[in-house]
């Protein structure tokens, strides 16, 4: 897939679609490639460019509300999630943070509870390319949990992760990672102190807040628009 782009008009594509546009009907080529210019029939031109990580976070097709990606960019960098890890991942939802994942070359094994939503998860990592590297299951991850190996990361975005981090100890590899995101401050302070209990390292739960800053001829100052506040993220280490 690629996107063809002209100030805030995207579109995503592939080669051969006839797009209709405010600005005329655009013809994409067989031969297409990112980097290309193409033009309308009223000759006003477009980019065309290949999709990245937050290209997906736009043009998922959405069961509820994604991980954004500063939440994701935190758990990529304090995890180091990269090319060659194995992920444990539940509450896949929509699947933005597998997909940031995978693209970050990590092979990802993630659990959805719903089965439509499963489905539209798989169909969103072929979207991102990734669907060679992230293998969705509809079901419960602590149904079967039990019958799972180790993995380099675990990553949970459910309600029930607090009773998921009593076993992960036993999931993770030396030096592996849990992150758990939690949108209500109450599922991260169970989950805190569960991954205490079991002897997890350095556990630490952050806070994500995230403003714009505004600039205009009076001064700076960040924005007074809405709160940047999107969920409380814990950490913890096996060692």
């Amino acid at each position: 897939m690629l996107l063809v782009t002209r100030g805030d008009r995207e579109f995503l594509c592939e080669p051969g679609d006839e797009v209709h546009t405010d600005l005329g009907v655009l013809h994409l080529p067989d031969d297409v490639e990112p980097g290309d210019t193409v033009e309308t029939h009223l000759g006003e031109p477009f980019a065309v460019r290949a999709l990245r990580g937050p290209d997906c976070f736009e043009h998922f097709e959405r069961t509820g509300a994604p991980m954004l990606p500063r939440d994701v960019g935190q758990v990529l960098g304090v995890t180091g999630i990269s090319e060659g890890d194995s992920v444990l991942d539940a509450g896949t939802g929509t699947g933005v943070l597998a997909a940031y994942m995978a693209r970050a070359g990590a092979e990802v094994l993630t659990f959805e509870r719903d089965p439509e939503f499963a489905e539209v998860a798989r169909e969103n990592m072929v979207l991102a390319e990734v669907a060679d590297r992230v293998e969705v299951r509809a079901g419960d991850l602590s149904e079967e949990l039990d019958s799972l190996g180790e993995f380099d990361a675990v990553t949970l975005d459910t309600g029930d992760a607090p009773a998921v981090v009593e076993s992960v100890p036993d999931h993770l590899v030396s030096g592996g990672f849990l992150a758990s995101y939690s949108p209500f401050v109450e599922n991260a302070r169970a989950v805190h102190r569960t991954a205490e209990d079991v002897g997890l390292n350095d556990v630490r739960t952050v806070e994500t807040i995230q403003r714009r800053m505004q600039f205009d001829d009076r001064g700076s100052r960040p924005s007074t628009g809405p709160v940047g506040h999107t969920g409380y993220i814990t950490y913890g280490r096996e060692f």
